[in-house]
């Protein structure tokens, strides 16, 4: 499967934007979803929408044959021992409000401490903050080298025994690093600490293991793997998650309700309160189907050439800096010298071109390069070489236009 009948499978991509043809740079906020996708979803609204695991009718039992058969797939996709071990949630950000609300609240105390790293998302940082106001414990950042990546000697000397949870990503939003976690893990582990990895912007992009990893959760949305918005997913040990609350009570989650007492059901039942997102569910199975069809070995090497070019292409750009290291993700995140972000995504978007400009969530890392903003081109498997070149012919003519101006 080559390219063109890739980028043939998003109806999104054939369309002009500002009168010229789009080039979507920023799939690490959210990718295109391609046929397949929009067919599972309108499929299930046409044809079999109904609630699960309640009805005895056959839409009812069609439904959670879909939803459940999606929680399978990703069983599979991640290489979870069992389907106990797989949550849908919301997304990323609920997954890893889920581990702090239940399992931090009830494991950490006065004295122990939290450990992440100035690369994160907000996501992965604000949860951890109100643990840290409500029980005691210290946050700790590990520290970053100059390229933006991690040393293992480093996170040696910041986990301590009084660590009781380690958090980063797997892949920088920003930098495009590409942390270790399997030997972070490790080291968490010696010292009896939770590992917890936010896998947003890794899972779409790469194989991922979490048995290999040995993490203790894992968290990443459908919608920046082909899937729709809305859903996503957080793993657990089994072991783990069997010894925690649930954050949310209400219908589907409970096995018997009385006055004044409850019971949960088992895993993974009773972290999905209420309605579960089933046509979300089942769109995100519809997305890993599309993903293994291509291969992710496929998908990785083919972001990583791309972002190789893309460095080359740029470093003939003069007064641009590019943030990150050498070796990275298919993303890159850079400044103008003398140009605001936000007018250089301006000044792409006039040419179809579709860019990231801001603090990507990610606040403490921009105060860390010593920036206010930054733009970032992000690519996926529907980009090529191509949209490169009219990337950066655009992002030259940007800078031209800004010095003439000034």
């Amino acid at each position: 499967m080559n390219i063109q009948d890739i980028r043939d499978m998003f109806p999104i991509l054939n369309q002009e934007v500002n009168g010229n043809s789009l080039v979507y740079l920023d799939s690490a906020a959210t990718s295109q979803k391609p046929t397949s996708v929009i067919e599972a979803l309108d499929q299930y609204y046409r044809q079999y929408n109904s609630n699960v695991h309640r009805g005895v009718h056959t839409l009812g039992t069609k439904a959670t044959d879909g939803y459940e058969g999606a929680r399978e797939k990703v069983r599979k996709f991640i290489n979870a021992r069992s389907t106990e071990e797989v949550i849908f949630t919301r997304g990323t950000t609920t997954a890893l409000n889920t581990v702090a609300a239940s399992y931090g609240r009830a494991n950490l105390a006065e004295g122990d401490e939290i450990v992440i790293t100035y690369m994160e998302h907000h996501s992965n940082i604000i949860p951890w903050q109100q643990l840290a106001k409500a029980t005691g414990a210290t946050l700790k950042y590990l520290p970053l080298q100059e390229d933006g990546t991690i040393s293992l000697e480093d996170v040696e000397n910041t986990i301590t025994d009084n660590t009781k949870i380690v958090s980063m990503v797997y892949v920088s939003n920003v930098l495009g690093t590409i942390n270790p976690i399997k030997e972070i893990t490790k080291i968490a582990h010696k010292h009896g600490a939770v590992m917890v990895v936010d896998g947003a912007q890794s899972t779409p992009h790469m194989k991922v293991d979490v048995q290999d990893l040995d993490c203790d959760f894992y968290a990443f949305s459908a919608h920046k793997m082909c899937g729709p918005t809305g859903v996503g997913v957080l793993y657990g040990k089994k072991h783990i998650l069997e010894h925690m609350e649930p954050v949310e009570f209400g219908g589907e989650m409970i096995d018997f309700v009385d006055l004044y007492e409850s019971t949960w059901k088992e895993l993974p039942w009773k972290f999905e309160g209420g309605t579960p997102i089933i046509a979300g569910a089942i769109g995100f199975g519809a997305a890993i189907d599309f993903l293994e069809e291509i291969g992710l070995d496929k998908i990785e090497a083919h972001e990583h050439t791309l972002a190789q070019y893309a460095l080359h292409r740029l470093s003939e750009v003069d007064g641009c800096t590019v943030y990150g290291p050498s070796k990275r993700a298919g993303l890159v995140t850079f400044n103008v010298n003398d140009v605001h972000p936000h007018d250089v995504a301006t000044v792409l978007d006039a040419d179809g071109i579709a860019v990231r400009a801001g603090h990507h969530c990610a606040q403490p890392l921009m105060k860390w390069l010593n920036v206010s903003a930054t733009a970032r081109a992000s690519f996926y498997i529907y980009n090529n070489e191509e949209d490169v070149d009219r990337f950066v012919s655009s992002l030259i003519k940007t800078k031209e236009y800004f010095s003439n101006v000034f």
